[in-house]
Parts: structure tokens; C-alpha cells; sequence
């Protein structure tokens, strides 16, 4: 029990080592191996957040060296439940990956199974450390291994978008680790604690005030917030579809998770929404994010690229929402960081199956695939409504959330771009509905019987399981929303 927050990173870390050299001895090992790591991970992360529940907040010391010296590990019901959230998304991903890595990476599985499990080891370390430098190490492992994952996609378009991954990337990381420079000058300390501590005694400090904005714009560029958000279409869009399935719902909600972690834990509440008074502007950008993101999926006719700008609008969602500056605001944020990384997930897993069968996801050819592929579609439908905020879908709670925190503070512009941007997820989803349920199929896309009826071709069966069961979960959260905060969330903002 006392390693167990260790193991969340270290079993993966590990795993991603015998992985690779799996490679050199047989290579069909490195699959079982990445997968018995993220087992391992995933059963850690969930014993964690039971023992937060339970018994408050962790502090793991890292080689027993005591902060502020040392590297602490401190979880609390925040970060416990998002690295059940990453560690799960990465195993279930895993399971239904295993037919298209071996089609997509061209005899290069061992390497993807090595890149993909670092690229969780990233994530799941700068979730859950609580020292500002090694979140700064710990984000440029995950971009790293980003890069090489989208470079490893569309043969013509994966290595330009990864090459203006790169670029925008380094720029991210750079204003961030600028920004921790300046708070090091001033506090001395690098512990998130410990720098909180010092700064509550010097909030009219210029220094304190330049390393916070510097660090607020590397984290949003990280995360993609508009108009910081051009690296995003093309990388998902070009990297392979199993790595597609993970990035698209975790890279960014992890970010939106250190932005919080920053405002709440490291900054404080007071300086952020009383010393800057920075809330109104942050929500203003926030809210042309949400409508530009909206406005710019609806020009797209490539499924897979619509479903990124869909991103860039929800992360509008999430960071309007912290900024409101109250308790309403902040629990849709934190909630929806949970719903949208399943409902993104569920969609890109539908997705995936769909370029399996038809190695294509341009609108165009998807006519009748209601018909050669149903199952995917009705998880695709669920998780469709579940993006409009259709209820009992988990989608709706927390855009409910974030509506009445954006009228308690007074943000209606917040509050009808939560709208609009509902309504126009919701012309998309049916003008895709529509195409794939009233247009009939193309002839190389299926085969007909003799009595004109299309015949099911769905994907394989581990990749309808996981997709299934995902879709259904969507309901599952949406029902128990109610508890998800009264027991996680609240608690933690208290």
C-alpha cells in the first residue's frame, strides 16, 4: 500500500524498458508487456484514490529525500482521480489497439507499445508530482514521445505536422520553464507547497506576477487554447489511430489539470481572482475558444479533424469554467475533465474502428454505415449526445455545472457560447447521422447480397468490446455525477 503511488509511474516506466528490448529478443512480447504495465498502473491508481477517500491526502517522499530538497509525489482526490482516469484510458486503449498497431506501424510494434508507454509514464508523472521542475521534465517526455508518435502516422502529412508540433511545442515549454525560473529566483524552492507557502507572504511582487503569466502561457499552449491551438488539428489528425485514441482525450485534459493544480494549489485562489483580477479576460478568450472551436469544425470534411476542433471548443469549456472564479465554475471544469476525456475517447474509438474497415474517415465515405457497421455507430451515437449534452449523458452535468457557475458570476457571454456551441455540435453530429444512415453505401465500401441488403462488416471483436463498453460508461458517469462530486470534488475544493 505505501508504494503503491511509486508503481503508477514506475510500473509503466518499467514496462516501456522491457518493451524495448523485447524488441531485440521477440517482439510479440512487448505487447503483453505494455499491457501487464498499465494493469499494474491502473490497479495502483485505483487503490490510491480509494485510500484518499479514506484517509486524505498522500505524500509520497521519492527516494525517501524530504521536500523541499527531495521530489515529492502528493496526491489528493484531484490528481487521484485523474490518474485513475489516464491509467485506465491507457489500458482499455491498449486492448483494443493491438489489430491496428500491427497494420499501421509497418513491423514497428515493439517501438510503438516502447514510445506509447512513455508517453503514459509522462502523463501520469506530471499528474501526479508536486514539484514545479519535474512537471517541467515530465511534460517534455510526454511531448517528446508525442512527436515521434505523430511523425510515425500518414506517411506525407504525420512528419510535417510533427515537425510544427515540435516548434510550437518547444515555445510551450519554454514560457513555462521561464516562469519557473522566476519563481525559483524569488521563493528559493521548487516544491508546489513549500513556493505556496513563500508566496502568500509576496503577492505584490512583479517577479510573482511575470512568472505567472509566462506559465499560464506555456500551460495554454500546451493545452491548445485558442488561438494557441494550431499544432492540434494536424498531429491528431496524422498520427495513428491507436496513439490518436489516447492523445486526443488525455494530452490536453492533462493540462487543463496543471493549469488548476497552479491556480489552486501553487498561486492561490486570493492572488488569482483578487491581486491579478485577470478572471474576466481569461473567460472572455475562454469564450471566443468555445465558438471558434465550434465554428471551424463545422468547414471540416474529414471526420477525424472535425472531432480536433471539437477539442479546441472543449478545452474552452474547461478553462472558462476555472476562471469564473467560483465554486460552480470550478466543479464543471474539474468534472469535465473527466466527462470529456470518456466522451473523446469513445469517439475516437469508433473512429478508429471505422478506419480499420475502411481505412478512410472522410465524411464522404461514410454513406450506409449504419448499415455495414452498427455497432460502432450506436457507440458513436452515444457518444455523440453525450458531447451535445444530451441527459443522462455524463456530458450534461458538467455543462450544467458550468452554466449556472457562469450566471452566479454574472458571465452570460460564457453561459451562451456553452449554448451555441451545443447547438452546433449538435448540426454536425446529425449532418454525419445523416450521411451515414439515409445515404446509400458506395460499391467498394461494402458488399450487397442478392437482395440488396448491406452486409454487417463490423471491426474485431476487442475493438467493438472496448468501444461498447466505453460508450455505456458515458451513461454510467452521467448517473453517478452526483456522487463523482459530492465525494471527489467538493471535498477537494474545500
Amino acid at each position: 500500500m505505501d508504494n503503491y503511488p511509486a508503481l503508477i509511474v514506475i510500473a509503466p516506466l518499467l514496462a516501456a524498458l522491457l518493451a524495448g528490448l523485447a524488441v531485440w529478443i521477440k517482439e510479440r512480447l512487448s505487447y503483453p508487456i505494455a499491457l501487464m504495465g498499465l494493469a499494474v498502473s491502473t490497479f495502483s491508481a485505483f487503490k490510491v484514490l480509494m485510500q484518499v477517500i479514506d484517509s486524505g491526502t498522500i505524500q509520497y517522499k521519492m527516494a525517501g529525500w524530504t521536500p523541499p530538497m527531495g521530489i515529492e509525489y502528493r496526491i489528493d482526490l484531484l490528481n487521484a482521480m485523474v490518474l485513475l482516469l489516464v491509467s485506465s484510458i491507457a489500458f482499455l486503449n491498449l486492448l483494443a489497439s493491438y489489430k491496428s498497431v500491427e497494420i499501421e506501424t509497418n513491423d514497428r510494434a515493439g517501438s510503438f507499445y516502447t514510445i506509447y508507454l512513455l508517453f503514459v509514464t509522462g502523463l501520469l508523472g506530471v499528474t501526479a508530482t508536486g514539484d514545479l521542475f519535474n512537471l517541467y521534465v515530465l511534460i517534455e517526455i510526454t511531448s517528446l514521445t508525442s512527436y515521434a508518435m505523430v511523425a510515425l502516422g500518414d506517411r506525407d502529412r504525420g512528419p510535417l505536422a510533427s515537425l510544427n508540433y515540435v516548434f510550437i511545442g518547444v515555445i510551450g515549454a519554454s514560457f513555462y520553464l521561464l516562469g519557473v525560473g522566476y519563481l525559483y529566483l524569488k521563493t528559493g524552492s521548487l516544491n508546489m507547497l513549500d513556493v505556496a507557502n513563500i508566496l502568500s507572504g509576496i503577492h505584490g511582487s512583479s517577479t510573482v506576477l511575470v512568472a505567472f503569466i509566462l506559465m499560464m502561457i506555456g500551460i495554454w499552449i500546451k493545452m491548445a487554447l485558442f488561438p494557441m491551438h494550431v499544432w492540434l488539428p494536424n498531429a491528431y489528425t496524422y498520427s495513428p489511430v491507436a496513439f490518436a485514441r489516447i492523445v486526443a482525450p488525455l494530452m490536453t485534459k492533462v493540462m487543463v489539470y496543471v493549469m488548476i493544480r497552479l491556480l489552486i494549489t501553487v498561486f492561490g485562489f486570493d492572488y488569482v481572482f483578487e491581486t491579478l483580477n485577470l478572471a474576466d479576460a481569461v473567460v472572455w478568450l475562454a469564450t471566443i475558444a468555445v465558438l471558434a472551436g465550434g465554428v471551424m469544425a463545422l468547414s471540416q470534411k474529414n471526420l477525424k479533424k472535425m472531432l480536433t476542433y471539437i477539442i479546441v471548443c472543449e478545452i474552452g469549456y474547461m478553462v472558462g469554467g476555472a476562471w469564473l472564479g467560483n465554486q460552480l465554475g470550478m466543479t464543471g471544469a474539474i468534472l469535465h475533465i473527466l466527462n470529456d476525456a470518456l466522451m473523446t475517447f469513445a469517439l475516437f474509438l469508433a473512429v478508429g474502428n471505422m478506419v480499420y474497415k475502411l481505412k478512410t474517415v472522410d465524411l464522404i465515405d461514410l454513406k450506409g454505415l449504419f448499415g455495414k457497421m452498427p455497432w460502432t455507430m450506436a457507440g458513436f451515437v452515444l457518444a455523440a449526445f453525450s458531447i451535445i449534452g444530451v441527459p443522462p449523458t455524463c456530458g450534461f452535468f458538467s455543462k450544467w455545472y458550468l452554466i449556472l457557475g457562469a450566471f452566479e458570476a454574472g458571465a452570460y457571454h460564457f453561459a451562451g457560447a456553452l449554448i451555441i456551441s451545443s447547438l452546433i455540435c449538435a448540426v454536425l453530429f446529425f449532418k454525419v447521422f445523416e450521411i451515414c444512415f439515409f445515404e446509400p453505401m458506395p460499391e467498394e465500401h461494402g458488399h450487397v447480397d442478392s437482395h440488396s441488403h448491406v452486409i454487417i462488416e463490423e471491426a474485431p471483436v476487442s475493438m467493438l468490446i472496448v468501444s461498447g463498453f466505453v460508450s455505456l460508461s458515458l451513461i454510467v458517469v452521467g448517473l453517478y455525477s452526483g456522487t463523482i462530486v459530492n465525494t471527489i470534488i467538493l471535498p477537494f475544493l474545500k
